[in-house]
């Protein structure tokens, strides 16, 4: 994929998920998640401190915005940090694997860090570590305080229910 086809990956997401994204932590693990169950765009990922990035979705959802495929706005958190929402009105598209949507809209409305915390663990169980559940309490101890990691663990298994090309490990 290249040029206008990144772009169009990247608003497709925001699409698949409703047409709405809050936070780009949230539209990374979502597109994260889609091309762990070969239903993706074709982003490429490595680790990152928030857990699987990509550069190349970074950048492609700046093309979209800049086409005006999708509508990134930029808010000040409680914290007083920013954080960005993302729009889209494209319609929806018939041939796209019911398992994306699904995914996609499930990860939508899934707590921010607790998505964060499951893309992690699911991202260590392809680098082959033993504990992939472990690892990431060890990486992010504060994110995964207050049951953020159980709630974490519930919902990669009920990811794990649908039905894809790709199954996810069992972790």
């Amino acid at each position: 994929m290249a040029g206008i086809d990144l772009a169009q990956g990247a608003a497709a997401i925001v699409r698949d998920a409703g047409g709405h994204i809050v936070g780009r932590t949230k539209l990374q693990k979502i597109a994260f998640f889609l091309e762990a169950a070969g239903v993706g765009s074709g982003f490429p990922f490595r680790y990152k401190h928030y857990g699987p990035y990509s550069e190349a979705l970074a950048s492609a959802t700046q093309h979209a915005a800049a086409r005006r495929l999708i509508v990134e706005r930029e808010s000040v958190a409680a914290w007083g940090g920013l954080y960005s929402t993302f729009h889209t009105q494209m319609p929806s598209d018939p041939s796209v694997h019911p398992a994306r949507t699904r995914l996609a809209q499930e990860m939508a409305n899934a707590d921010a860090v607790e998505l964060e915390l499951a893309a992690t663990a699911a991202f260590l169980a392809y680098e082959r570590f033993p504990d992939p559940w472990a690892e990431t309490a060890r990486r992010k101890p504060e994110k995964a305080e207050g049951g953020r990691l159980e709630r974490a663990k519930q919902l990669y298994l009920k990811l794990r229910q649908v039905p894809t090309p790709s199954p996810l490990p069992a972790i």
